[in-house]
């Protein structure tokens, strides 16, 4: 695979501003000559300069990147395979109205905790009465396991909540539970309560359950069990955060998962969906599941990026997750770092073994280098230390603050030319519907929450492509945890029972 930038593509009719917005201001780097560090900061600054032009986010790239999302969005929406974009189908067909009633459960699994949930809905009156949730750590020789010892494990850890019930929770009589189910895995979904599993990921190597329903494994764990549950939805974590964040507001359309890994998945017309070959639903819509980590038309990536790439599990794939999300900012950072270390000293003579030992910087620790504001650099000294063993002066921390920068602005507008691209589909195929109203993008994940610095890139992102009046009717809102009552609401929706 290509990993050049791609020239922008000639700009069509869609009406992008052209303005530009005001930069971020960066922090000063003084190189004083005669001074061994400064002289080491120095040595670095080609390396900076370079890694900042190939970074470099202009509203060419922006527009050439969302232009390219829409166009993988229609070529998968053609046929399966028709792009690196898979645009799965969520059977998702109708979303919460605020009239649900009853008790629903949600189970999220999703990596090596899951979350169990139950909430007791009111309906337009009362809307959620009350909602509890606990957490439980998978043990990890269950993720090496069987099938039936892992979803065992599951459903008796829901057998155990159930039994807490009370209070506020009530089953109206005659009914039996039911539970929304978001399995953050690789799924081809047959229908909106079964759904057969690709592969695991995420660490997970669990025999017996590749090629079978996840659904009926988890039904036939809960009959095991005792447990009087069946699963009446099955989603993953984006659309059950749509699904949330619509309940409380009609005017969401797209949500995005920006956290370890990233994905979005927004409302299609079924008659926008060549592949479907005539199928109709009776709301006329869908939820597509965009998968859209996988795109990589055009984005600009640098040599540290290539060689990530290349000693992953997967090269060559997911390239937008790559530079956009929680899981790779950290360590783009810390290989750039190495070679300023190992080609200008930065760090004095010596590499300290913890710095070259990857994914030993989070993300987490960029965003508070980012948001040291100190003369010193203080906390930004203390994260290097007890992250890398790094020992730095004000020159070398000024420096890493930059690179910090420029990875994070590199991630942020280019995840809002995502957005914007998914946007710019939406808005051609209703012919005005999108940008001429509100319409909202629920965001959730800890990378958007705990990162002010890339949120701000994101919603600058945004802007500089549309422009100050059409990004005025576009609301990019925080939806924190959304995908935990998402689920028990499309519980709710896809329920046997009527409300």
């Amino acid at each position: 695979m290509s990993f050049a930038v791609n020239p922008p593509p000639a700009v069509r009719s869609f009406p992008f501003s052209r303005s530009p917005i005001a930069r971020t201001p960066r922090v000063s780097l003084v190189v004083r000559s005669g001074a061994g560090v400064s002289i080491a900061t120095a040595a670095a600054l080609p390396i900076l300069t370079k890694l900042q032009n190939d970074c470099a986010t202009p509203l060419p790239v922006l527009r050439h990147v969302a232009d390219a999302m829409a166009t993988d969005m229609r070529d998968g929406l053609a046929v399966d395979g028709g792009s690196d974009l898979k645009m799965i189908l969520s059977y998702v067909d109708y979303l919460p109205t605020g009239n649900e009633r009853g008790l629903f459960y949600a189970l999220d699994l999703g990596g090596t905790n899951f979350r169990v949930l139950r909430t007791q809905l009111g309906g337009k009156d009362d809307r959620v009465i009350a909602t509890e949730f606990e957490q439980v750590s998978i043990p990890q020789d269950l993720m090496f396991g069987t099938s039936e010892e892992l979803f065992d494990f599951i459903a008796s850890a829901l057998a155990k909540f159930v039994k807490k019930e009370g209070g506020k929770f009530v089953l109206p009589n005659g009914r039996s539970r039911e539970t929304g189910f978001t399995f953050s895995f690789p799924v081809k979904q047959t229908s909106i309560d079964s759904g057969i599993l690709i592969k695991w990921t995420k660490g997970f190597a669990v025999s017996g359950t590749p090629g079978k329903d996840v659904v009926a494994c988890l039904n036939e764990a809960m009959k095991r069990q005792g447990l009087d549950m069946r699963v009446s939805a099955l989603v993953n974590d984006t659309v059950a955060t749509l699904a949330g964040a619509r309940y409380w507001d009609n005017d969401v359309m797209v949500a995005v998962i920006l956290g370890t890994g990233t994905n979005a998945c927004y409302v299609e017309s079924v008659d926008a969906i060549p592949k479907l070959n005539g199928q109709k639903t009776t709301s006329g819509r869908t939820i597509v599941n965009t998968e859209w980590g996988a795109f990589s038309n055009g984005l600009p990536l640098t040599e540290f990026d290539r060689e990530m790439d290349a000693e992953s599990i997967n090269p060559g794939e997911q390239l937008f997750e790559k530079t956009i999300s929680g899981m790779y900012l950290g360590e783009i950072v810390r290989r750039i770092l190495v070679r300023m270390a190992e080609s200008g000293s930065l760090f004095g003579k010596r590499v300290p073994e913890r710095l070259r030992t990857p994914f030993t910087l989070g993300t987490p620790n960029i965003s508070s280098i980012q948001q040291d504001t100190s003369e010193d650099l203080e906390a930004v000294g203390t994260i290097l230390y007890e992250a890398t063993g790094v020992d730095s002066n004000l020159d070398a921390r000024k420096m890493v603050v930059e690179v910090c920068d420029t990875i994070a602005k590199r991630g942020g507008r280019l995840a809002g030319a995502g957005i914007v691209g998914i946007l710019q589909k939406m808005e051609e195929d209703s012919k005005g519907i999108v940008f001429g109203k509100r319409t909202v993008v629920a965001m959730d994940g800890g990378l958007y929450e705990h990162h002010p610095q890339y949120r701000r890139y994101l919603k600058d992102a945004v802007t500089e492509l549309l422009g100050p009046e059409l990004s005025s009717n576009v609301v990019i809102e925080h939806s924190k945890d959304g995908s935990g009552i998402g689920a028990a609401l499309l519980a709710a929706t896809n329920s046997i029972y009527e409300h």
